[in-house]
Formats: structure tokens, sequence, C-alpha cells
């Protein structure tokens, strides 16, 4: 009997509501929740699949199924049941623990585990291991959100709400794409600006992403120059008279010295440093001032940076001088990035937090969680950070790392140091639900975790909404919830250190008990949540902070009563000069570089990595850059290149794009090892993305530059290439991607990358391409074959040895149906329009495209000028990809849809079906409705 579950996105910070079906203890399928106020039943297009990252065979082969420890390094890890496991690494732990100290260990954890599992964590690390080593990768994403709520307004709450979106009159996005990385939000703005045509949209990106699309001004700033602009602004207000002048002498303090600091900056130099024009500056300062209420949404375009505090402060700055804060549609809006980082700083589960908002630097508040504990003291030895954890393990100051739900072997900065620091660690713990991350493979023990649908808990959104997560079906195999197993490790180690806690420390044996013990934390607090319980969560549906005891509802917007979370309840202007990146770009490394998200993918990939369809709008990896850029270079759109940084190098393909100013290039943030990599000679394998981007960080926040690097971009020399396509039956499609990974480093360049089969067609697709200077070992090649299963005699084959090109093509059958199962192309492309043939082969075996009795002419030269060869399909990228529809049947139907843009989008809904679904596409289509206008002539 199917069963229905309401729980939460596991996602970004949206936070969005989600029916999970379930039958035979299997999760079938997902629906939005149409009670959740964050959603209302919406999902974008990555939570409409989340059924699939759980999948009966997902759940058997990708999953960590057993706890296991690795006998060396260099060898396999080895299962064991969990009572042996326990036991034998609290022996190891309190061993580590009585040789070193407390300070060598280093606990670093996830934005994506719930509130309970967060308090289960601090409490062992601050409590058993008696070390404040504790930092979760929230540190990469909000820490400077954190910290510019409290240098301005004294806590790191939020002040505003998702129904702000329609009711502001003017809308400020900075450092944020939320058509991409918020869209279920960016959902709500479209329909808002649909009721209210008179809002404005500004929207600052140095790049014309598509919520810039929807913007009536887009501020094309250079990367790093936020602050300049906000500088800017403010000196704007001062001289047009803009300010709410009364807000900031009875509500504020530190104006004057704000003032003398922007007085630096008039709108033309400020516009001209940021490379934009001055009247732009000014229209959006008279926007953002004069409008009736303005908000502002930001993300990691703020945070990610080695200023990021001072952006953050910079722009709350602006709302606190024009009094656009605290009240009904105004005010700053951190976007979150993860499900609960939110939760997670609640919880305290962060170096420089604890429980209930509370500051471990202070004596005073590190006694009243000890009092909360039942402990006599908490640890006062200042913590490290996240990026400060890894430099002390790759120093050898801490000998212990414990990893849980996160992959830093391929989302840290520096990835040569992080893995330095990996490598020199005494000992490795991954707590992952995912069998193949990056980091896996540097672990000494792996701690099989329970994931979405598995779970019980909370976890709270942007908005400060917290909703319940709820378990549909069992974790498989003998994984366990993350807050059990460190529970259970550190029931198993209290007895072994010489002095510690009693076991009342870890008292709590279910989420709903460590909840409770987190409620306490918060009463009387700025996010007193002590009116709450798992009960009134159930029956009233998510509610937002503060709920104290006594309330009926939670409330919606912070402060407006005037009084803000200081000793004296005024805010503060933070006076922060302009500072440049940390990467200097110069001559060696002339191009800026930012980084940012896909449509279809998430973080790292462990999970929407697993769902081939969520490839088919972005298929493969690629450095973005300017037309211009490119052609100085000799390079073209596809061709590699090698990426530069005084940090790292990787190759990838490059692709011109129109969004990018010149000297600036964007790479998105997914791509490790597991998707893309390769070695040279003694190098070291390429790690990824991150290989390129710097440590350098904050000095208020800790938080890592990732979204800036200087980078030189080079044709890469590397003429041989290799590309293999295989379609396999699921079951075998984790075997077979194990195997082509391993072949990765035998090359300059690879990638393995999974491709969709059409329709309800039941095979996985893998497609491997590969570069080198010269070919490989022929024993490499060899294993290729073999995996491919193109060594039978029915294989069609081509080899001219004198030019050293070849082809193998594997038919699925023989006769009129027949397919492509399999093809392996190998030889230098370049030569004698070998890429047109190429190109036509993959097309082939990527459509299924019935061969027709081609037969052995698709050896020929060109197989695409073959009598009887079908032309060739277009390649263009799938828009929609809740149904499958390209750009390029779109742009053809658009030719023939006559009338309004209105119209013409309704109508594209009602003959293709995109956009009526999700919403993911809409700003996509939006484009493309503009570019193909109707036709006359195509009527017919």
């Amino acid at each position: 009997m199917r069963k229905e579950t309401a729980s939460t996105c596991p996602y970004c910070g949206v936070g969005c509501g989600v029916i999970i079906e379930s039958e035979a203890g299997e999760i079938c399928g997902v629906r939005g929740d149409p009670a959740h106020p964050a959603n209302r039943g919406r999902l974008c297009s990555k939570g409409q699949t989340l059924h699939l990252t759980a999948t009966p065979l997902i759940r058997r082969t990708q999953r960590l199924l057993q706890p296991a420890w690795r006998p060396s390094r260099a060898e396999p890890p080895q299962a064991l049941d969990w009572p042996t496991m326990n036991q034998r690494l609290a022996e190891r732990l309190a061993a580590l623990h009585a040789q070193h100290g407390p300070q060598a260990f280093g606990l670093y954890i996830s934005g994506q585990l719930l509130s309970e599992d967060y308090h289960a964590f601090n409490k062992f690390a601050r409590g058993v291991l008696g070390t404040n080593n504790i930092d979760s990768n929230s540190r990469l994403c909000m820490s400077s959100a954190v910290a510019g709520y409290k240098q301005s307004l004294g806590a790191d709450a939020p002040p505003t709400c998702y129904e702000d979106l329609d009711l502001a009159d003017c809308i400020l996005i900075t450092g944020a794409n939320p058509a991409w990385a918020h869209p279920i939000l960016f959902r709500r703005l479209e329909a808002a600006r649909q009721r209210r045509p008179e809002q404005k949209l500004i929207v600052v990106d140095p790049r014309r992403t598509e919520t810039a699309e929807l913007a009536d001004l887009h501020l094309q700033i250079l990367p790093g120059t936020d602050v300049i602009l906000c500088h800017g602004l403010l000196h704007a207000c001062i001289w047009e008279g803009w300010l709410d002048a009364r807000f900031i002498a009875e509500h504020t303090q530190g104006f004057a010295e704000l003032k003398n600091l922007v007085r630096e900056l008039p709108p033309p130099e400020a516009a001209r440093l940021c490379g934009i024009k001055e009247a732009d500056l000014l229209q959006a300062a008279r926007w953002f001032a004069q409008s009736p209420a303005s908000l502002s949404l930001y993300c990691q375009g703020l945070n990610q940076s080695s200023s990021g505090t001072a952006k953050n402060s910079a722009l709350i700055n602006l709302h606190l001088a024009c009094g656009q804060i605290a009240r009904p549609g105004a005010g700053p809006f951190s976007l979150t990035g993860q499900p609960n980082a939110m939760g997670g700083r609640e919880v305290g589960g962060m170096a420089t937090l604890l429980p209930g908002h509370r500051d471990p630097g202070s004596a005073q508040d590190r006694a009243e969680v000890a009092a909360l504990w039942g402990q006599a003291e908490l640890p006062e030895a200042p913590a490290k950070t996240a990026v400060e954890m890894f430099e002390a393990a790759a120093r050898g100051e801490i000998k212990v790392l414990w990893i849980a739900c996160t992959n830093p072997a391929q989302s840290m900065p520096d990835q040569a140091l992080v893995r330095r620091a990996l490598a020199r660690c005494e000992l490795v713990i991954l707590q992952e639900a995912f069998a193949d991350t990056a980091t896996a493979a540097f672990a000494d023990v792996l701690l099989p975790a329970a994931s979405w649908g598995e779970k019980e808990g909370t976890v709270t959104n942007s908005e400060r909404c917290i909703s319940r997560v709820r378990a549909a079906i069992a974790p498989p195999g003998e994984a366990r919830a993350d807050w059990r197993i460190v529970r259970d490790v550190g029931l198993a180690l209290l007895p072994l250190l010489k002095s510690g806690p009693g076991p009342a420390l870890l008292a709590a044996a279910t989420p709903e008990a460590l909840w409770l013990e987190h409620r306490a934390a918060t009463a009387g607090r700025d996010l007193d949540i002590s009116g709450l319980s798992y009960a009134l969560l159930d029956s009233l549906g998510p509610q937002q902070w503060p709920f104290p005891a006594g309330a009926s509802q939670g409330q919606a917007r912070l402060y407006q009563d005037r009084r803000f979370a200081t000793a004296d309840g005024r805010a503060r202007f933070i006076a922060q000069p302009y500072q440049p990146p940390h990467d200097r770009l110069d001559a060696r490394y002339p191009l800026a570089l930012t980084s940012g998200r896909l449509r279809e993918q998430w973080h790292g990939m462990s999970r929407s990595g697993l769902v081939p369809r969520l490839f088919g709008h972005t298929a493969q990896p690629a450095l973005h850059m300017h037309a211009q850029d490119l052609h100085s270079r000799g390079l073209r759109t596809g061709e590699l290149a090698r990426i530069s940084s005084r940090h790292g190098e990787l190759i990838l393909p490059v692709l011109a794009d129109a969004s990018l100013r010149p000297a600036q290039a964007y790479l998105p943030m997914h791509w490790g090892e597991e998707f893309v990599s390769g070695q040279e000679a003694e190098a070291a394998p390429f790690s990824g993305v991150n290989a390129l981007s710097n440590r350098a960080f904050c000095p208020s926040s800790q938080q890592p530059e990732l979204k800036f690097a200087a980078v030189q971009v080079q044709a890469a020399q590397l003429p041989w290439r290799l590309c293999a396509a295989v379609w396999c039956p699921p079951e075998q499609g984790q075997s077979l991607r194990a195997a082509l990974r391993g072949l990765m480093r035998e090359f300059s360049f690879a990638q393995c990358l999974p491709v969709a089969a059409a329709g309800d067609v039941p095979e996985l697709g893998w497609r491997f391409d590969a570069a080198a200077a010269l070919a490989p070992r022929a024993e490499v090649l060899q294993h290729l074959k073999t995996l491919l299963a193109l060594n039978s005699a029915q294989v069609l084959r081509y080899a001219d040895g004198q030019k050293g090109r070849s082809r193998l093509l594997a038919l699925s059958q023989p006769g009129e149906t027949a397919r492509l199962r399999a093809l392996l192309l190998m030889g230098e492309p370049a030569q004698a329009g070998e890429q047109e043939a190429w190109a036509y082969l993959l097309d082939l075996w990527r459509l299924r495209s019935g061969l027709a009795g081609l037969g052995a002419r698709l050896l020929s030269p060109r197989p695409q000028n073959e009598a009887g060869a079908g032309p060739a399909s277009d390649r263009s990228p799938q828009v929609c990809n809740c149904l499958g529809v390209s750009e390029a049947a779109i742009c053809q139907a658009l030719t023939r849809l006559p009338g309004s843009s209105t119209a013409r989008l309704q109508a594209l809904q009602g003959t293709l079906g995109c956009g009526g679904q999700c919403g993911s596409c809409l700003p996509a289509l939006r484009r493309l409705e503009t570019q193909h206008p109707y036709r006359e002539e195509m009527k017919a």
C-alpha cells in the first residue's frame, strides 16, 4: 500500500515542503507539499527528481551500507559490525586523545545535517573531546552573512521573510542568482512582478545571468567591487538628501564615521571603479532610497570573499541609512545556501558559535551552556575554523579529522592543501551516505549515514522557519542517523577518557530528546523557541522563530519596534573601507575567475549527480569566457584549455559566453574529480575546480574567497583524443562508472559523465572523453575496450595506422532495429574533418537513432554524408528538464507563434508544455522569446 510522508527538501535553503510517496519500504515518488509556506506545492527541477536519488538500485549500489575500516590507506576498507566499530574507534580516539590532547581533534560537519545531528556533534566535540575545533561547511557559504548581521544588527537573525518579496516596491539582488540557486523563491518574485508591474528590480552581478535578464536595471560590476558600489550608492543618497535622518538619529550609531568614509567615493568615481555607468548607479540609488519599501536579497557573491563581512555590512548600511528595514517589504535578506545552515547556526555547530546564538569567547556564555549540559565547564581554547582546521592538519597539528555529510576533497578551496591535510592526518573518519565522494578515498574509517527520506528531525530555512523532516523508509543496510552514530561512539569513548563527563551528557536517545535540549538553550534568547514542540510543528506546520512560551505563532519580521539586538538597542553603521580581492590580477594571471551554481545541480553532486536527466541542461564542465578572450588565445568553443592560478591548474573545454565581460571567466562550482580529472607526468592528479581557488579568508567571518581567483588560460596542446560512449543496464552502471573513473589519471584530461536515455528506455548511458599529447599505453586502451565489450567479432572496426585513427562501433542487435550500443573513437580528430564524423556518430548513439542499414558505412571517413544517413541532429541544450524539451525545439516553435510576448509564451506552454511544470526554465524561455520573433513565412 502506498504511503505519503510530509518532509522537507534537502537541497537549498528555501526549505520547500515535500510529500514523499513510498511503497513496500522504498521511495517511489515525490511532489511539493501544498500546505508548506515556503513553496505551496511547487518544486524546482532538482526537487522534482528527489525520488530518483533514492531508488532501490541507488540505495543498493551507490550508498555506504556497512561500517568499514581501512587497514592502510593503500588497501580497500574492511567491513565491521557496529558494536565492533564503535569500540575499536573509541579505543583509537582515546589513545590519540591521551597522546596529543583535545586540540589535535577537528570535526568538520555540514549544513545538510539536521539540527538534532548538529546538537549531537556539538556535545561530542566540546563536551566529550573537550575541543572547540568543530566547524561546518556553512563556513564556506554563510559565515560572512552571520558576521554582517551580528556586527550591524546585534544578532544572526534575518529580519525579513518570504512575504516581503510580495510587498517590496524595490528589490535589490546582489551576489545571487536565485533563478538558478533558489528557483522556487524566484518563481515567487516573478509572480509578484506580474501582479505589481511597477515593482522595480535591480540586479548586481558581474555576469548577465537569467536573474539579471528579469531586472529593470542590471549593474554589471567588475568582480570584487561590491563595497565600492554600496559606498557610491550611499554617497549619492547623502548628496541627494535621500536619507531617513530621523531613523538614523533615533535607532542607529556610527553614521558620522561612515559618512566620512564614503565621501571618498562620489558616484562618478564609484561608477568608474565598478565599471558601470554613473547614471545607472544614480538610478539604483534613487529607486532603493525613495521606494516606499526596499528589500535586498544576497548570497555567495557577497559572502565568499576575503571582504565578505565588509560587503554584507556595506549593504546593511544602505538599509539603515535609508530606513529600509524593520517593516513589511523592507530589509536585508540573506539567502541561505544549504537546507539547514540556519539551524546549524542556532544550535552552535560552528567554531565561532555556541548554542542559542552564544559566543564561545564569552566566559558567561560558556558557563550557561555548561550548566545546560550538566558540565562543570566547556573548553576555553580558541577554535579553528574550516580553513584553519585543514591548515593545522597539513602542518601536523591536528591528527584526527572527523568529517560528516560533506566532501572537502571537492568543495574546500586550495585543494592541494586539503589533500596534504587529509594525507597527513593519523586518522580520517568519514561519516557519509554516498560511497564514492572524493573524500572517501582519504578516509581510514567509513561510517554509513542515513539520508533524505530516512531521517527524523528539523531544519530551519532562510526566513527562520523551522520545518519537520520525517522518515518515509528505513535506511539501507546498516546505515544509521547521524546523531546516533556520533552518540554511540561517544558513549563508547567516555569510559576510556582519563577525565571527562559522565554518560548523562549523551543521555538523549531520540531526535526529539536532542531537539528539546536545543530548545532549552534558546529560552530567553533572540531565537527563543521555548513555545514550540514537535507536537506543535506536527499540528500547526512549519513555524518561524522566535516562538517563545505562550505564543500562538512565530514572528514573521524582526525589529519592528526599532530596537535591535545590541546592548543599547541601536543598530550599528560599520565603516569598513574597500579592500581588493586577495588574488591580484597581473600580466601572468590576467583573468578574473568567478564561480556559481548550475540550474540543475547542487554542491558537489554526490546526490544530484546520480540523476542522469539533471545533466540535460548542462551536460559537461566548461570554462565560460568572452569570445574576445578566446580569440586572442587562439581558442574556439569546445577546445581544451589549460587554466592556471597561483594555487593549481585544470584542463577543461572552453565556451564562448556573451554574459561575461572581457577579461573575466566563469566556472560552475560543482565539478570535482568525481567527474573531471587527469594527470600529467609526475604531477599530482587534477582535483576539480577548487584546485584553482585560494584559501584567503575574511578576517571577520573566516569565510574563504571562493568567488574570485586570478587565472591564465592557454590552449592545451593535447592533439590525441578519445571518446567512448556506452549504454548499459542500470544495475551495471555503478561498477562501470567506477572502472571508467579508474582510467581518468591515465590521460592529461578526462571526464566521465552520465547521459540520460530518451523516453522510458531502461538503460543508463556513460560518456568518457580523454585527451593527451600522445596515445596512452596499449593496455589502457585494451582495458577500455573490455569495459565497453568491444572485443567481440560483431563490432564494426576501422583503423588508419598511418593517421593514428580508429573507430569501434558495437550495435545493439543486427537488422533494421539496430542501434549503437557502444562506440570508441580514437586519434587526432582535428585532422581531415574527423571532428564532424565523431559528432555525428555520437548523436546517433545519444539519440538511439535507427541505423537503417547503414552498417559498415558508419566507418567511412564522413558517415554523415553517406547515402541513407539521416541529418545531423541538433545538439542544443535541454531547456525544460521536466519534459525534456531542447532549445532547438523551442526556437523552432517560437518562429511559428504570433502575438505579444505573454501570448507567445502561453502558446509555447500549450504546444510543448515547457514552463508549465516546475518553472525553472521560465527565465530561459523569456530570453528565447525575445531572440526568436514570429516569422510570417513560417506560418504555413
